[in-house]
């Protein structure tokens, strides 16, 4: 295969891809930039992420949430890098738990209206799968030229705070450690952890500071006196555990979590990984550079699945979506796929690959409701343009068949995990186990491509609506003006078809190298298995 001329091409272009992905992480992992990261080496204090590499168990992977979260946003005022905090999962003490540390080198970690997203999302993962979670405190704030974009809606700042209680009624553990500052209403969030702790000297805590307090009260006292750690350990007993260095509390955060005993899980299958017989690395050749162009995602499951092996659900039927029962490092998994490969019906009619059929559709929704009989997670592979249009289809009932696809997907009480490797347009999204349809976790490539329609559809459907607009007025088109139009409309809508646009926004949690898609849904599934199912599977009414 790697002498084909065509995988050397895509091969090339996917090494591109990824060489600009690390590029992007690497300007990120930077913070606020080298002096505001030697001001934080000064105070004596370490950076957000040399706390989560000393704080996880040495030779294990820190899976990173949202490292893109707010790339190429807040332009006004000097970006904001990462969002200004670093989640994700990492192993303390041989167990997976969220680890949620604020970037002060980010504008001094203050919260910004993707900071308050992104945390949320770290919560959202740490109840669905029922993991502890570890705060390490070091933030101003909320940004207050944005405050009113994080501060009183349903999902801004507050909802953190709902979320600290409701962890804690559902027996969730959370641990905080006030390694900086901590000011108004964020202090909440460590006090509402079940166990908190503060550095000594360069910890603090409070809701109003010394000069907010001597302009409210006329009271002159300093930050140390008001809020510092011999305060709270001492005289207000506010914080349970008093750390000298950002080391010891680390240290004493392991410590804990070695203490902790095992909950009730899930109980998904799993037996002795095998590795795939072939090298994942060629995945980078087998994915198109062309986007328009057909494969077998068989090439790609094969690559991803222990000992290369599917048994497939109704193989000859609905040939553009590919069900099949696999595991994936040694995890049962149900496998759903879109087919990009052009294929050939019974009847003697031709599919296009990406498309979702009626038959696909059908199809792909007994397997989920199977799956869900079973007690199998679900893996996504998206690469889907969307449902097939034109009178056969809707007389078919396309839309029907969709709905019922939709409505499985909705309703599964099985974990969902969902990679996006190529398009990811349309309903196609939905029926996918889009984002809106919480999949426990949802990584992309880096050729993915997330929209309503694929690029060049969407700049000649508005290129028709602008045209159409400006004629009206009685202005005349040229054909020269008309694609200069084009091509401008085709610019801004392509910019927003990047993987890191939908990264940006926490549609996905992370891009990756495709190399690495088994260890992150091995990851997943790990998680996912903390927490036993309490639902059944039930379609409710649906058209049959």
């Amino acid at each position: 295969m790697q002498n084909n001329p065509d995988f050397n091409r895509n091969e090339d272009n996917m090494r591109t891809l990824i060489q600009q992905y690390e590029h992007e992480l690497t300007k990120i992992y930077k913070g606020g930039g080298d002096k505001a990261r030697a001001k934080q080496h000064e105070q004596g204090k370490m950076l957000a992420r040399e706390r989560v590499e000393y704080l996880c168990d040495k030779d294990t992977e820190f899976f990173e949430i949202g490292a893109f979260t707010a790339w190429d946003m807040y332009k006004e005022y000097g970006g904001c890098p990462g969002a200004g905090v670093v989640t994700g999962i990492g192993t303390v003490k041989g167990r997976q738990c969220m680890i949620v540390a604020n970037d002060a080198t980010v504008k001094a970690g203050a919260w910004f209206p993707m900071s308050g997203k992104k945390n949320l999302r770290a919560q959202e993962i740490a109840m669905e799968n029922r993991l502890p979670i570890i705060y390490l405190v070091d933030s101003a704030g909320v940004f207050l030229p944005l405050q009113d974009e994080i501060f009183p809606d349903k999902e801004h700042f507050g909802r953190i705070f709902r979320n600290n209680a409701l962890m804690s009624s559902m027996g969730i553990v959370q641990i905080a450690a006030i390694m900086g500052s901590c000011v108004a209403g964020g202090a909440y969030l460590p006090i509402m952890s079940d166990e908190a702790m503060i550095v000594d000297k360069t910890g603090s805590i409070f809701l109003a500071g010394s000069y907010l307090v001597k302009a409210a009260i006329g009271e002159d006292i300093d930050n140390e006196t008001l809020g510092g750690a011999t305060t709270h350990c001492e005289i207000s007993g506010v914080t349970d555990y008093k750390c000298k260095d950002d080391k010891d509390c680390l240290d004493r955060i392991r410590n804990i979590v070695d203490k902790m005993g095992k909950y009730d899980e899930a109980g998904f299958d799993r037996i002795a990984p095998v590795a795939p017989k072939f090298d994942a690395k060629e995945l980078y050749g087998i994915m198109p550079a062309d986007r328009s162009k057909p494969y077998d995602a068989i090439d790609i499951i094969n690559r991803i699945v222990d000992n290369s092996e599917i048994e497939q659900y109704k193989e000859d039927y609905g040939k553009t979506i590919i069900t099949g029962y696999a595991r994936i490092d040694g995890w049962a998994v149900g496998i759903v796929a879109n087919n990009r490969k052009i294929v050939k019906t019974k009847k003697g009619e031709m599919q296009l690959g990406g498309v979702i059929y009626n038959d696909s559709a059908d199809k792909a929704t007994r397997f989920i409701a199977n799956c869900n009989q079973k007690k199998i997670p679900l893996v996504f592979f998206q690469d889907v343009t969307g449902f097939m249009v034109g009178s056969r289809s809707e007389h078919g009932g396309i839309i029907k068949d969709g709905a019922k696809m939709v409505n499985a997907v909705s309703n599964s009480v099985v974990p969902k995990f969902t990679v996006i490797t190529g398009n990811s347009y349309g309903a196609g999204n939905y029926a996918m186990c889009g984002k809106a349809y919480d999949p426990r976790f949802i990584v992309a490539w880096p050729t993915s491509q997330l929209a309503v329609m694929g690029g060049e559809q969407a700049a000649k459907v508005l290129l028709q609506i602008q045209t159409a607009s400006l004629k009206s007025k009685g202005e005349v088109i040229t054909p020269e003006a008309e694609k200069e139009l084009l091509d401008k409309i085709k610019n801004s809508y392509q910019s927003q078809l990047s993987p890191y646009y939908a990264a940006s926004r926490l549609w996905t949690d992370a891009i990756i190298d495709p190399a690495k898609t088994r260890e992150w849904i091995s990851m997943g599934i790990l998680a996912a298995n903390h927490a036993p199912i309490t639902r059944q599977f039930n379609m409710g009414v649906l058209q049959v």
